[in-house]
């Protein structure tokens, strides 16, 4: 399998459960869960709360690779940037959905979606959407739009989302996000900034009776790895990257 983290500047691996009812986060509960984490993963001992109703623990940021979880009151997520290796995320997200029943009391049937993303960002300074463009093409119908006179592209952004069964439960998503404003366009002050490619693989409702959230997980983990090594990387990760390495 190919290392990904040696295709963008930056890899990251997030897991998000999100709950149909609020969570029981109490002190007590909020504490011992991130003890419970933090038991597992010594380095996240960075521990704080942010607008009130987040609360994350994490490792020391500067190191350029880190871990993190957090908790809102409808949403637990867990994230590793820039990962030795994919295993080592996915075991870091198996662990916290493992306590999530238990510290947490989050059942199988207070699922609304468990999301696992494979993110990449490459830094550029200049136009991200017409770079994009410019790596990935057009579809046919609108190549004779930025023919214009005096034409731009203010805004390109591709992105497709697949149902992969019958009842559109399990979902993929391949996106593209720039960050180039018309301010910058019309100024020509472009910043360093990152442009991002998301894989995700999303499970929809409860979960099945008899199966687990890490089960679940590892079923996103196999669609996202798929998509990678099946397209993503030669058709979308590779021609950002020939592109940029040209400018």
């Amino acid at each position: 399998m190919t290392h990904y983290g040696s295709l963008c500047d930056d890899f990251y691996v997030n897991m998000s459960l999100k709950t149909e009812m609020e969570l029981a986060t109490t002190r007590e509960s909020l504490l011992h869960f991130f003890d419970q984490v933090h038991r597992r993963f010594p380095s996240m001992h960075t521990f704080y709360a942010r607008d009130r109703d987040e609360f994350v623990l994490e490792e020391d940021k500067d190191r350029g690779s880190y871990r993190w979880c957090s908790i809102e009151p409808q949403r637990i997520s867990s994230g590793y940037v820039n990962p030795e290796s994919v295993e080592a995320a996915i075991e870091q997200h198996r662990v916290v959905l493992e306590l999530v029943p238990y510290e947490l009391t989050v059942t199988s049937l207070d699922c609304e979606a468990l999301d696992l993303l494979f993110g990449f960002d490459f830094t550029y300074r200049g136009n991200h959407n017409e770079l994009v463009a410019e790596a990935l093409g057009l579809p046919p119908a609108y190549e004779g739009l930025v023919a214009l006179p005096g034409a731009r592209i203010v805004n390109y952004e591709p992105n497709l989302t697949l149902a992969l069964d019958s009842e559109c439960r399990l979902q993929c998503r391949v996106a593209i996000e720039t960050r180039t404003s018309a301010y910058n366009i019309r100024t020509e002050d472009y910043p360093e900034d990152q442009i991002s490619v998301y894989v995700t693989a999303r499970h929809y409702g409860s979960v099945p009776h008899n199966t687990t959230f890490a089960e679940v997980l590892n079923r996103l983990q196999d669609v996202c790895l798929r998509l990678l090594e099946g397209y993503v990387i030669e058709q979308i990760l590779r021609p950002l990257a020939r592109t940029i390495a040209c400018k």
